[in-house]
């Protein structure tokens, strides 16, 4: 099936596994603004570097327990 736009999913992600679903449904790509502006409030780039770390290997956990080995 062809596909003639680009899906964008943009609101709700709190956790790695928030991403799963949302490409499981169908999503191209998932923005992050929420928790990356927490960590910025938290401690500057610093923390959002922490944020973008935590919710990778949530992310990783999760294709794991899902049996996914590469997201396409």
């Amino acid at each position: 099936m062809k596909k003639d736009a680009d899906i964008l999913f943009d609101g709700g992600i709190r956790r790695g596994t928030d991403v799963v679903k949302a490409l499981a449904l169908g999503a191209n790509f998932v923005f992050i603004g929420k928790p990356a502006m927490w960590g910025l409030h938290y401690k500057g780039t610093e923390g959002v570097k922490e944020v973008l770390e935590v919710l990778n290997e949530e992310l990783k956990l999760a294709m794991v327990l899902t049996d996914c080995m590469e997201i396409k």
